[in-house]
């Protein structure tokens, strides 16, 4: 999240609610496989391992052209939810197809629902009664939203879950429920399913729960301790998201200049499935 505000929410209610490139390699990584048959033939993961940038809103063509200096080597864009804090005008097919060309990974975050005792006002907040059946519909546009911009099969989707009170029993019974069930469905559509959160709260909740039954096989963990690593600070089990399942938000709002385009960006470090494009 750059600037003073919010990527994946809107800026004014973000902060409110809480006080070298690498290398693409190709591998049939790990992707959480709770659910999926056995039988159903999945395209080999895309994997980058580098240092990638979020920013609210996708830079335009040219402005990426100019950031494809190395330093970056993938982006990460706000396909769609409920919950998405800025227009998107330069997010298109055409868009996704160009930069792509230009040698760009991208990867694409959903802002779906947000747990019932997140404070602030949301455009979407799930309850524990209707958490499974918002977590499926949004599963189910995210998938839409990815294909319409021509990422492919195989790709991962990151689902977006801001910080909340994971002590509080039933707000996390309703979160795991939704994601459970949003995972379901990429994965029943041929999409690895990922997921951003934080390591304190939202990331701690998946990456901590006992039963890993849908789960998400890829996470994101929000840590900002300016630290370009998955490894060394990664809190969890040392087994949990091995092999390629793993990215790290380690800097925020974070203004640089490639060219004659300054945006403020996210830094992150990533060794994690992208979206397949092309």
């Amino acid at each position: 999240m750059s600037g003073t505000g919010s990527h994946r929410l809107s800026k004014r209610n973000r902060y409110l609610a809480w006080g070298a490139a690498g290398a693409v390699v190709v591998a049939g990584g790990a992707f959480a496989a709770t659910t999926a048959s056995a039988a159903t033939t999945w395209p080999a993961q895309k994997t980058f391992t580098g240092r990638a940038f979020d920013t609210c809103t996708a830079p335009s063509a040219a402005a990426m052209k100019a950031w494809d200096t190395g330093f970056y080597g993938a982006a990460a864009v706000y396909i769609g939810g409920k919950n998405r804090g800025c227009a998107q005008p330069n997010l298109t097919a055409s868009w996704v197809k160009t930069v792509s060309a230009q040698g760009w990974k991208l990867i694409p975050l959903y802002v779906g629902a947000q747990p019932p005792c997140q404070t602030g006002t949301r455009n979407e907040k799930m309850t524990t009664s209707n958490a499974a059946t918002l977590g499926t519909a949004d599963g189910k546009d995210a998938v839409a939203k990815a294909a319409a911009l021509g990422m492919r099969t195989g790709s991962a989707i990151y689902l977006d879950m801001e910080p909340y009170d994971t002590a509080n029993s039933s707000c996390n019974k309703a979160v795991l429920s939704y994601v459970r069930a949003f995972d379901k469905v990429l994965r029943g559509k041929i999409y690895r399913a990922g997921y951003y959160g934080f390591s304190s709260s939202s990331a701690a909740a998946i990456a901590t729960a006992t039963d890993r039954t849908d789960l998400p096989g890829n996470l994101w963990y929000a840590k900002w301790d300016k630290v370009n690593t998955t490894t060394s600070d990664w809190p969890w089990s040392k087994s949990l998201y091995t092999n390629h399942s793993r990215a790290h938000q380690y800097m925020v709002n974070s203004k640089e200049k490639r060219g004659s385009y300054t945006i403020t960006v996210d830094r992150n470090a990533w060794d994690a499935p992208v979206a397949i494009t092309g």
